[in-house]
């Protein structure tokens, strides 16, 4: 029998076993009563009311971690202090395996953005944002629309993210999940401990030795995803008693084709971490990342083509003896060496400081056909396109240009079905035939390289004040040197290739590099174009945050400093003024600020508000029009300027837990550049051009909703939403830029730009996903450790990226800029609105199993993707080749548009299988 007596007190506080950082939204209850209540965000917990005297049962719990039950006595009028309890996380709950895998598995960095940020929320324990990334992401949602450039990838406090793109590279750690589990996520502008971060928030994968639970696992997975097998080991020393610690992981991930044709993969990973603690004050660990790794690409199409073939068509390969060759091959051998010094100057100061360097190569391969003689300075002799997919192979382009010869659109028709993939042998035997006749090779396979080396060094202080105060504060420089090139690697049966510009309308234009004219190449030689780009980053940002009992809050800073350099080691024949030597260099400087708050209204209701902007430098992508060939910069280049605004309210129980979330972010003065043939450019001219699209706006603003319910010890409901509307918010500015031909100069190209004013964009969707989504699910945990989930997901709203070129003002004019005079109003309404794609629903199935077999754990985990293998568009775009109004008309009056729009298709049924022993 119990007796409850009053002014009596139990408190305590709660951190993270591995990272000791304060715990919040932990459950604790004295078990036999109906007392509980949640941590704060300093992990601390305070029973003040009526409580049961005796001894009783403390119970800590939360998802992803191991419960633990404390027995306590309490006294009347005395207090019970638990201080400083450590929580582990569950290595049972295999979860986290599935969603790292996703993180590289499901990412597409090479199809127009379409990337996801999976990988961003592997750590999360909101169940949105672990929807997001274990529901969401095969269908490439972006969180609230936005690309992976708005958040911040960190390994022991060294930022990830490239300099190019302003995009992690997630295959360079690719493989090693053992030792990435050790994460700490901040979403959305809420504040991190090691960078300012952007408007989708910072994580940093903490990869100390010391930090990391010691043991060791072997794990195998099959999949027929991105790759078929995996193979991992693990070692994790933890601290030793002479102050050292390791982690050592090695693992092996290949397949001969993923869920595309021909795309395979084959990828060898290690790792090691090495870590001294000097003394109670000093810490210093060395850490090492080598991730090589190679994987064959595949192909957005027409729906021609996947109408033809099916929805695993790929048109990058074709058998070569017997076995299938891809001519897309990307490959990335990046390593990554880390020395972090970990400062404890007293109980509240802790100073970080760490050094990293990356370097090695990326590569993107593909096939060229340029002439192999030349004749009064022009090429002459080249290959017809190899590719199986060209347009003038395809049976439309017979529906359009013989339509009183439909024979020979039915021949097209039956050989792409029959065949419809590259010829390498007739590629050998003309590249062999030419060669016997003292000739150059007619096609050559050569690789867009691009070799990094990139030195960062920065500073992190992190001060607690006082009882209520934090401030964090850091420096950082990165400095990187980018050479570019294009580098032949086989000549296919030939030993010489010639190289010149095979599209050239001049003779100048003809010479890739005018120093060395008509220059002949062998296999490993570098050609086409060489340079580099240096850039520099100088940064610093301060942040202070203030706890107190009923509200918490937080004001930050940032400045950055950026420069870009170009510098071109090919004197280009289209650009011998602004192509060799050093380029001008540009300079801009980016401010963020950021406030927010929490306030506790009670132990369950919590609202929680942030506000933040930041201008931040274009990233080298979007800053050169076309750095292969020139100098020349974008027109009218400035900072990127983004506004972000979000309110969260959340509820939190024993039994529900949910949180709903409304948002706001504004990008502005942003740029784009595409390049692609056009048609119609100024009249009937056609041109590869770069289309740089400047000063855009887009807004993006929506909902977001997570919900979960315990509503047995062993079953939990769990539902998310994503409502949001992400579109252009203004015309930006076009510009056209090409090489300075004859026929530029009369369609109005100035030093190889033309200004076709206001792209009309305002109110276009934005090309980034589903933009929404729901999901409702449930998950059953079995006391006996075995567990098992499914979830019904349904995606919305997905449209096309659009053309800027055919909304602006070459649309409706002919050469002279006059309207055309059969332009019809309501038609051309009708070809310029927007593609949205069918609404889909998605079923996915996992489960686990965990067991103890002497002194090995067993795991063990299944996923299912897709169940009912619907058939879905993720993504595509529009062609800009057609590129005024009577073009594309006339293109689209065809039952099967020559031009229509390519498309990505989402994968069909697919698994993934793992089996972990842990020891």
């Amino acid at each position: 029998m119990s007796f409850y007596a009053q002014q009596t007190r139990v408190k305590g506080s709660v951190k993270d076993g591995l990272s000791f950082e304060p715990i919040e939204g932990i459950t604790i209850t004295i078990e036999g009563t109906d007392l509980y209540l949640l941590s704060d965000t300093l992990g601390e917990f305070l029973f003040d009311k009526s409580l049961p005297l005796g001894e009783q049962m403390l119970k800590i719990h939360k998802t992803g971690y191991i419960s633990k039950r404390f027995p306590i006595v309490i006294d009347e009028g005395k207090t019970v202090n638990i201080t400083d309890i450590t929580l582990d996380r569950d290595a049972s709950d295999t979860g986290d395996l599935f969603i790292i895998t996703l993180s590289d598995d499901e990412l597409n960095d090479d199809t127009s953005g379409a990337d996801n940020i999976s990988g961003l929320l592997a750590s999360s324990l909101d169940i949105f944002q672990r929807t997001a990334a274990f529901e969401f992401s095969s269908s490439f949602f972006r969180v609230r629309g936005l690309d992976s450039n708005n958040s911040s990838i960190l390994i022991n406090g060294i930022e990830m993210n490239k300099v190019y793109n302003g995009r992690p590279q997630w295959s360079n750690w690719g493989g090693i999940n053992d030792v990435l589990r050790n994460q700490e996520l901040t979403t959305g502008l809420t504040p991190s401990n090691y960078n300012f971060g952007g408007v989708l928030g910072t994580t940093n994968i903490n990869v100390r030795a010391s930090e990391a639970r010691p043991g060791s696992r072997i794990t195998y997975s099959s999949s027929n995803r991105s790759y078929t097998n995996r193979i991992m080991g693990t070692y994790i020393s933890g601290l030793l008693k002479n102050n050292w610690a390791y982690m050592v992981s090695v693992a092996r991930r290949w397949g001969n084709e993923g869920y595309q044709d021909a795309t395979h993969y084959n990828s060898n990973s290690f790792f090691t971490s090495i870590e001294k603690k000097v003394n109670d004050k000093h810490s210093l660990n060395l850490t090492a990342i080598y991730t090589p790794n190679r994987r064959g690409k595949s192909s957005p199409n027409t729906q021609e083509i996947y109408d033809l073939k099916d929805i695993k068509y790929n048109e990058y390969w074709g058998y070569q003896d017997g076995e299938k060759r891809n001519s897309r091959i990307k490959e990335v051998n990046e390593p990554i060496i880390m020395l972090n010094h970990y400062w404890t100057l007293n109980t509240k100061t802790k100073l970080n400081t760490n050094i990293g360097y990356q370097f090695g190569k990326l590569g993107n391969s593909r096939l060229d056909y340029n002439g192999t003689d030349l004749i009064d300075g022009f090429p002459q002799g080249g290959g017809t396109n190899p590719s199986p997919t060209y347009y003038q192979k395809l049976p439309s382009y017979f529906e359009r240009n013989f339509p009183d010869n439909l024979g020979n659109a039915y021949k097209a028709l039956k050989v792409f079905q029959d065949e419809g993939q590259i010829d390498w042998t007739a590629m050998y035997h003309a590249n062999i035939n030419n060669a016997k006749s003292g000739g150059n090779a007619i096609y050559a396979l050569y690789e867009d390289r691009v070799d990094d080396s990139q030195i960062t060094i920065n500073m992190i202080l992190s001060k607690d004040i006082n009882d209520n105060m934090m401030l964090n504060t850091g420096i950082n420089y990165k400095a990187l040197k980018s050479e570019n090139f294009a580098q032949v690697i086989d000549l296919l049966g030939a030993s010489t290739y010639l190289d010149i510009d095979g599209f050239a309308t001049t003779v100048n234009q003809a010479q890739n590099d005018l120093l060395n004219p008509n220059r002949i190449v062998g296999e490993g030689d570098t050609f086409k174009y060489h340079y580099s780009i240096f850039a520099n980053e100088r940064s610093a940002y301060t942040q202070a945050q203030f706890t107190y009992n009923k509200m918490d809050f937080y004001i930050s800073g940032s400045i950055k400093n950026t420069t870009y350099q170009r510098e071109g080691l090919y004197k280009n024949g289209g650009f011998p003024d602004s192509s060799l030597g050093r380029g001008d260099e540009l300079t801009f400087t980016g401010f963020g600020g950021k406030v927010g708050f929490t306030y506790k209204l009670t132990g369950k209701h919590v609202l929680d508000v942030n506000a933040g902007y930041i201008s931040r430098a274009p990233f080298i992508k979007n800053t050169f029009s076309n750095s292969r060939e020139n100098h020349n910069v974008t027109p009218n280049i400035s900072e990127e300027n983004i506004v972000s605004v979000d309110a969260s309210y959340i509820f939190r129980s024993p039994i529900v837990k949910a949180k709903l979330t409304g948002y706001y972010t504004k990008i502005s003065d942003a740029s784009e550049i595409s390049f692609f043939f056009a048609d119609g450019i100024g009249g009937d001219n056609t041109a590869f051009v770069q289309e740089i699209l400047q000063g855009i706006s887009k807004k993006h603003i929506g909902v977001e909703l997570g919900v979960e319910a315990q509503v047995t010890p062993t079953i939990k409901l769990k539902g998310a939403a994503a409502i949001g509307q992400f579109t252009y918010d203004n015309n930006p500015n076009l510009f056209l830029s090409t090489e300075p031909d004859h026929e530029a100069l009369a369609a109005g190209f100035v030093d190889g730009f033309k200004d076709f004013g206001q792209s009309k964009l305002k109110d276009y969707k934005l090309a980034s996903g589903p933009q929404n989504g729901y999901s409702i699910g449930f998950e059953y945990r079995d006391p006996d450790y075995w567990w098992f989930g499914a979830t019904a997901n349904f995606f919305a709203n997905t449209y096309i990226d659009v053309s800027p070129l055919i909304r602006s003002s070459n649309f409706n004019a002919d050469f002279d800029g006059n309207v055309f005079n059969d332009y019809d109003e309501d038609l051309a309404r009708a070809l310029l609105k927007q593609e949205r794609f069918d609404d889909y629903m998605s079923v996915n199935l996992v489960g686990g199993k965990s067991l103890k077999v002497g002194k090995y754990y067993v795991g063990f985990f299944a996923s299912i993707n897709n169940l009912l293998d619907e058939v879905y568009k993720t993504g595509g775009f529009e062609q800009g080749r057609n590129a005024n109004y009577r073009e594309l008309r006339d293109d689209q009056a065809l039952n099967t548009p020559v031009f229509g729009s390519k498309y990505w298709y989402g994968r069909g049924i697919t698994y993934f299988l793992n089996l972990n022993v842990r020891f």
